[in-house]
């Protein structure tokens, strides 16, 4: 299996190889249209070969969608420490000063709740 996937990435460092070497040829990036910098007075560009630009846009992405995840999977992980917590707390015999969901008293699953009518 590891063979496999030595082979996998080698294939893949190839595909990116052949596709870098076909797309040399120079691109020049401007911060604005030419109209804006006539209008302006000052631009910037930049030309670099077009395998780079957009290997640097992929990496760009990669590295903005891995912080969103990061940032929008916060709750879990704070979920996750408070849960460690309450373990610990448990294995070591304590008992909590307050559960964690006591807010309401009606079951959260309308199953449960016509169950807990059959008892009364």
């Amino acid at each position: 299996m590891k063979y496999l996937r030595y082979a996998f990435l080698a294939i893949i460092l190839l595909l990116c190889v052949t596709v870098a070497l076909a797309n040399r040829d120079p691109v020049t990036l401007a911060l604005w249209p030419d109209t804006v910098t006539a209008f302006i007075g000052f631009g910037y560009s930049l030309t670099l070969p077009l395998f780079v630009i957009v290997g640097l846009a992929v990496g760009l992405g990669l590295v903005l969608g891995l912080i969103w995840e990061w940032l929008r999977e916060r709750g879990q992980r704070v979920e996750g420490k408070k849960a460690q917590k309450e373990l610990a707390r448990v294995n070591a015999g304590t008992t909590p000063a307050a559960p964690a969901n006591t807010t309401s008293t009606a079951p959260r699953d309308q199953v449960l709740a016509i169950l807990d009518d059959k008892d009364t």
